[in-house]
C-alpha cells in the first residue's frame, strides 16, 4: 500500500496511528535513503506512545529504550546505519532488549532485515510527487500480524 505524506503533520498523523496499534513483539522496519524521514516517523511513533521528551536519534549509540511510564509500551528505538554486518545484532544483544519490547528499526537491512518476522510493519519512505516539495510518499508492507491493523486505510 501506498500512502501520501504531503507534509510534517500528515507524518506525525501516521506516526500516532501506528503507535496506538503497536504492541509488544512489534517491528516498524523503517527504510529509505539518508534524509527520507525515518527518524521524522521513529519520533512521531514514539511521541503518539506517550513520550514528551526530547528522542534523540540513535544514530551513534545504536539503541535508544523508552520504558513505561514514559510510554505507554517498552520500546527499542534502533539505528544500525554504522553496523558493518549483520551478525553485530547479536553482539549488542538486540534479542535482550527485544524481549517484551516494541521495535523501531532504521536502516533494517544493515542488520540482517526483519520483513521475515510477521510481526514486522515495514515502510520505506520516498520523496513525494511534488517537485521541490518537503513531502514523501510510504510505501508500507505488513506481516501477518499486522493483518487488520494496518496503518492507515487511505492508500494513494
Amino acid at each position: 500500500m501506498k500512502l501520501d505524506l504531503p507534509d510534517l503533520a500528515a507524518m506525525a498523523h501516521l506516526g500516532e496511528v501506528i503507535a496506538g496499534k503497536l504492541r509488544a513483539g512489534d517491528v516498524v522496519a523503517l527504510t529509505g535513503g539518508l534524509g527520507a524521514g525515518k527518524t521524522t516517523l521513529a519520533r512521531a511513533i514514539i511521541a503518539g506512545l506517550g513520550h514528551t521528551g526530547e528522542v534523540p536519534s540513535p544514530s551513534f549509540a545504536i539503541i535508544e529504550l523508552y520504558e513505561p511510564p514514559m510510554v505507554r509500551l517498552p520500546l527499542v528505538h534502533a539505528d544500525f546505519y554504522r553496523l558493518s554486518r549483520p551478525e553485530e545484532v547479536e553482539e549488542i544483544g538486540l534479542d535482550d532488549y527485544r524481549d517484551g519490547a516494541a521495535m523501531i528499526a532504521e536502516w533494517p537491512e544493515q542488520a540482517g532485515g526483519f520483513a521475515h518476522e510477521p510481526a514486522c510493519l515495514s515502510i520505506r519512505l520516498e520523496p513525494g510527487s511534488e517537485p521541490g516539495g518537503g513531502g514523501r510518499i510510504a510505501i508500507v508492507e505488513a506481516g501477518a500480524d499486522w493483518l487488520g491493523r494496518l496503518p492507515c486505510p487511505t492508500p494513494l
